[in-house]
């Protein structure tokens, strides 16, 4: 086992010195965290955040390495849409929650559609910003398949405006990164956003 990844160490943080930072915030915040509903919070939170933040342990690269080829010739749009993600914001940590819809024009080769799934949340469990996780999500595709085109659209609700700051509900932001084709050619473009907009009301 690598040892900056133990069970007791993580990326060269101790777990004690996790849980000692996790008591330092609930007594900044005005709470005692020897009380008896409190006590066990600092090992919850610093477990809760090896799963939130597994995707630093992670290169999706490694997920888009298997291809297909026996595919008949087939060079259609490929769209894999409603993708549920969470995410955290890297300036206020607090959650982004949302989907990803991702879409390709393949040149030769394809992927399991479950991978592109798995790109997903890799870069999602990271503290992120949305507009560079879309980014991210496009270019790791365009590596591995090299295809005709990407097309990313990610939309996201996001904790730090709704829990604080200026307290609006019910905004959603929405980001897109387009490649190749999807970039050129306004018609391929307008074929994907169809997509994933279809049967919607």
């Amino acid at each position: 086992m690598d040892e900056s990844n133990s069970p007791d160490q993580r990326h060269g943080v101790a777990r004690a010195d996790a849980e000692a930072a996790v008591r330092t915030l609930l007594r900044w915040a005005g709470d005692d965290p020897t009380r008896e509903g409190l006590l066990d919070t600092p090992k919850r939170v610093v477990k809760a955040y090896g799963d939130w933040f597994s995707g630093y342990a992670i290169d999706p690269d490694d997920y888009l390495q298997r291809t297909f080829e026996e595919v008949e010739g087939y060079d259609e749009m490929i769209v894999l849409r409603d993708i549920e993600y969470e995410s955290h914001c890297e300036h206020h940590m607090a959650p982004i929650i949302g989907r990803v819809h991702v879409g390709y024009l393949p040149k030769g080769r394809v992927v399991g559609i479950s991978k592109l799934a798995r790109v997903v949340e890799a870069y999602a469990r990271r503290f992120q910003v949305q507009e560079k996780m879309t980014a991210q999500i496009a270019q790791c595709i365009q590596r591995a398949l090299q295809p005709q085109g990407v097309a990313v659209v990610v939309e996201g609700a996001h904790e730090c405006m709704t829990t604080r700051g200026i307290h609006k509900r019910g905004v959603s932001m929405l980001t897109s990164s387009m490649l190749g084709t999807f970039r050129e050619d306004a018609r391929t473009r307008n074929e994907f956003l169809g997509f994933i907009q279809s049967g919607r009301r």
